[in-house]
């Protein structure tokens, strides 16, 4: 597999140049009506050896690009991306650049990407057509350990002969050695008093060795970290690097100071009637879980009877429940009511879109929320949010089953493993079709 792996990278190599040169030629006829073009010629000729530099560079030829189109997709836009960049800025410093070189160089990488990413399409269909979709060398040593599910891997079945000889047996070693021979991984099942025997047996075979842990799958362990001759096992790294952080907090900013100031009107005359229909506090606040499992104050406009409140939020509201008020129930069915949430988001405390803070009270099936899923904390890893993955998927209401829990965790868990400011702008979009909601109540 490793020389097909080199005759694909060769080739796939070849074609992009290929492609590059025959992009550029096509750009200086369809611009000019001559071929071939001087200017295009010039052009390609700086171009080509930058993007040569930029995708070596840039794992454009490694095993994931061969065997994952969106991964190869991906590399491939990064680094024409990077080589038009540092193209651009040689031509300006040298002052070579003119409005006939930009054309045909923008025209010349369109086309370019295109015919790279057909090519690579046809690569991975053919990859998994002829070599089940993988282009490396696996080996599953199967030696009594959990079963494991991987497609595309040679499997290998230890048996207890095997074993007791290959300890002293140089026969046997051979044996094991030229199985795992010219392998990319080998992968080992196996039970807890053996995993020494075949760690020792990988080294001395010089392959990269992986050993299956069922107490590592059940921790859920991302990565092994090694300092001063100890080995840490890595089970949590948080959701969001720095940058990350900063990017969802400058989404909150943008978006909340400017809402703040158009919806302030709103906000006023909301408060002016709630203190006029029975005189008692405008906000009802209730403490609230927040991120890194730490309490906060979240504020809501009022909407039930003052003796009426629930401050645990043990009760869960009801399409007639006789607590709210009329303003309440209009506040309430409008989404109104989570206004002055914007608050806490510009304090920090709360993200736009995020988990929804459940009060701390809340049950479904007449247990509390973490006592139905041991999943539920996770949840607080980020901020919560004024809406949510949950809320524009329709899961709203009250939490009657333990199935209206799960179903918005599940949401929820999702929404972390997979944030991206992208992501946050469509929820924020799908917010406007459910804030009014048959099971806003």
């Amino acid at each position: 597999m490793e020389h097909r792996r080199i005759q694909l990278y060769a080739a796939l190599f070849l074609l992009d140049i290929a492609i590059l040169f025959g992009s550029f030629w096509l750009a200086g006829y369809l611009l000019i009506g001559q071929l071939p073009s001087l200017r295009a010629v010039q052009v390609m000729q700086f171009t080509v050896p930058i993007f040569v530099v930029i995708a070596i560079y840039n794992r454009l030829y490694s095993i994931r690009a061969l065997e994952e189109f969106r991964h190869a997709v991906v590399r491939l836009a990064i680094s024409l991306s990077v080589s038009a960049m540092l193209f651009l800025v040689m031509t300006f410093y040298v002052g070579s650049s003119s409005d006939f070189a930009r054309l045909t160089f923008s025209l010349a990488i369109g086309t370019a990407f295109v015919g790279m990413v057909v090519i690579r399409r046809i690569v991975c269909w053919s990859i998994i057509r002829n070599f089940r979709g993988r282009v490396s060398n696996v080996l599953l040593i199967e030696d009594g350990g959990p079963k494991i599910d991987l497609p595309g891997v040679d499997r290998f079945a230890a048996d207890a002969v095997l074993l007791e000889n290959a300890q002293r047996d140089p026969e046997t070693l051979d044996s094991l050695g030229r199985t795992m021979r010219n392998m990319d991984r080998v992968i080992v099942s196996c039970p807890l008093d053996r995993r020494v025997f075949w760690t020792r047996i990988m080294r001395a075979a010089g392959v990269h060795g992986e050993v299956v842990s069922e107490a590592l799958q059940e921790l859920g362990a991302l990565s092994l970290e090694r300092e001063h001759g100890w080995s840490f096992l890595v089970v949590s790294a948080g959701p969001l690097g720095l940058q990350a952080r900063l990017t969802k907090r400058m989404i909150d900013l943008a978006f909340t100071v400017p809402a703040l100031f158009l919806l302030g009107p709103v906000m006023l005359i909301v408060a002016l009637l709630i203190k006029l229909e029975d005189g008692g506090p405008v906000f009802f606040v209730q403490p609230r879980m927040g991120q890194g499992n730490c309490m906060f104050d979240m504020l809501k406009f009022r909407s039930m009877k003052v003796e009426r409140l629930d401050s645990s939020g043990t009760r869960s509201t009801s399409r007639e429940d006789d607590r709210i008020t009329r303003m309440g129930r209009f506040i309430r069915r409008t989404s109104i009511d989570e206004l002055p949430q914007l608050i806490n988001v510009l304090r920090s405390e709360m993200s736009l879109v995020g988990p929804r803070p459940h009060a701390l009270g809340s049950l479904a099936n007449d247990k509390l929320f973490w006592e139905i899923d041991g999943d539920y904390w996770q949840r607080h890893s980020l901020k919560p949010g004024l809406t949510g993955l949950a809320q524009v998927r329709g899961h709203r209401g009250a939490t009657e089953t333990e199935g209206h829990l799960t179903d918005r965790l599940q949401a929820d868990l999702e929404y972390i493993r997979t944030w991206s400011p992208w992501t946050d702008f469509k929820i924020m979009l799908a917010t406007a079709r459910v804030l009014v909601h048959h099971n806003a109540y």
